[in-house]
């Protein structure tokens, strides 16, 4: 287990705020998917509350909230810490996204609004317009806001509702392996031809762009991962055409 020095730790802003506990959780959350408090890290309450002049109980909170949703891990006498990602997660993570989203799609493509479809379509054009101008983590939240939005087609609260809670997850893994492709805009681009089948509420066509979608990232992500912990060789940085 890694322990950051004061020195080391991520810069936090003073909160002023009616609902602490939800602020501090926010902002322990950026400093995870942004890498900041990277695996191993642990929480230390008492220079946290002080860096964000609160005190220590609703840093204890957020971190409870933290560990109920599989970003933190309590330790015997050492509070808690980032949790540590595995291959065998990181598996586990997308073939449970992969049959949420392929559900979603299916259930878009029958009784999503015109409008929802078509917002959708926007969606994909605006993370193509940004992606040379944004930095990785808002690249991440708006691949990530288009894939819960699709989610929210799908009409299935249970559904969404467990897809946002997986969210926190996605985006660790994402951190954990920096930029994994060379063209931002390549990225952004693969979204289209799903939000194009499912705007066409053609349900074979919009399963087989988001499984071919998710499966690319996963391989990627993976063989990333692996390469970083000196398992595997760096994989290709495109995705197939």
């Amino acid at each position: 287990m890694s322990t950051a020095t004061l020195d080391d730790l991520p810069a936090f802003s003073s909160i002023e705020v009616s609902d602490l506990v939800a602020a501090v959780e926010a902002q322990l959350t950026q400093a995870i998917v942004e890498g900041r408090l990277p695996p191993g890290s642990r929480i230390v309450e008492a220079e946290i509350a002080r860096r964000m002049n609160v005190s220590r109980a609703p840093v204890r909170e957020a971190a409870r909230r933290l560990e109920r949703q599989g970003v933190l891990v309590a330790r015997p006498r050492h509070g808690f810490a980032v949790r540590t990602i595995t291959t065998r997660e990181i598996d586990d993570l997308f073939q449970l996204r992969l049959n949420l989203e392929l559900m979603a799609v299916s259930l878009a493509c029958r009784q999503a609004s015109d409008a929802g479809l078509a917002r959708l379509m926007q969606m994909v054009d605006e993370m193509v317009r940004d992606a040379d101008s944004l930095p990785q983590s808002e690249r991440v939240a708006r691949d990530l806001g288009f894939h819960t939005y699709l989610c929210e087609l799908s009409g299935n609260a249970y559904l969404h509702r467990v897809f946002v809670n997986m969210q926190t997850e996605i985006r660790m893994v994402v951190a954990l392996i920096d930029r994994v492709y060379a063209d931002p805009r390549v990225v952004a681009e693969t979204h289209r031809p799903i939000a194009r089948a499912v705007g066409q509420r053609d349900e074979q066509a919009a399963a087989a762009a988001l499984r071919f979608h998710i499966e690319d990232a996963h391989t990627h992500l993976r063989a990333v991962f692996m390469q970083k912990q000196g398992t595997a060789p760096i994989p290709p940085k495109e995705p197939a055409p």
